[in-house]
């Protein structure tokens, strides 16, 4: 019962941490209104969970040198391969478009900022 109710508070944070890019970053524009959110939750949380770690073990030395500022370039990643893999997949009218790379940037700034902070407060829940 816990499994669950972790796997929906992982999906709501991710949804949050989406609106917050869509609503912070100039430029970011979505399709599909509270699907692409729900479904933009669910992939992120897949992408953290499998792919995100295996990154940053191998990135290591990198985020080390950076400070841990190379944390923003893999979030950025996160970000593009979300949006390519809507693209791809093509959900009906489900979309993430973002216009240029400093975007991504900032997104990627904005959405590591929200999920730490709502992972903060739901820690502290526990």
């Amino acid at each position: 019962m816990m499994t669950i109710y972790r796997i929906i508070i992982g999906i709501l944070v991710n949804a949050g941490a989406l609106y917050a890019v869509t609503e912070f970053v100039d430029g970011v524009t979505y399709t599909g209104g509270i699907t692409f959110f729900i479904i933009g939750g669910i992939l992120v949380g897949l992408i953290n969970a499998i792919a995100k770690p295996v990154i940053k073990v191998l990135s290591l030395p990198f985020i080390f040198i950076t400070g841990g500022l190379f944390l923003i370039v893999i979030n950025a990643g996160v970000l593009w391969f979300l949006s390519y893999f809507l693209g791809v997949i093509e959900f009906r009218d489900v979309s993430l478009l973002f216009p240029n790379l400093g975007s991504y940037a900032i997104g990627a700034v904005v959405f590591g900022l929200v999920n730490f902070i709502e992972n903060l407060f739901l820690k502290k829940r526990k």
